[in-house]
């Protein structure tokens, strides 16, 4: 079952509470704005993370920077679907349902909301 608030446990990690996004990456979400960079997320999410995992090296599919949203899914802990299991309890090893998907999406836009504010 998932925490019921993902940011009170993800702070307790020192590598995920010290991730922030950069002046550039903070314009690109200014100049783009939340609605492409929301769908932004959706796409990585839906190619990146939403298929079952089989090879037992999961953990590599997401740069470390690049892109807000990737700085963000590292910063949730939804940057792979070993991650996605350890923090979230999102199974492995089958397909991400819809509200899986949904869910990753908001915590990843809700991060960076935060971090454009402040």
């Amino acid at each position: 079952m998932r925490h019921s608030d993902p940011f009170l446990k993800l702070k307790t990690s020192r590598f995920r509470r010290n991730i922030h996004l950069d002046e550039k990456e903070r314009n690109i979400c200014y100049m783009y704005g939340n609605e492409i960079i929301q769908s932004h997320a959706r796409r990585f999410v839906e190619e990146r993370l939403a298929k079952p995992v089989i090879e037992l090296d999961d953990g590599h599919q997401t740069p470390k920077s690049g892109h807000p949203v990737f700085k963000a899914m590292h910063a949730t802990a939804t940057c792979c679907r070993k991650c996605l299991f350890n923090w979230h309890r999102i199974p492995r090893y089958r397909s991400l349902e819809q509200h899986e998907i949904d869910f990753v999406v908001n915590l990843i836009m809700a991060w960076i909301n935060a971090k454009t504010v402040s």
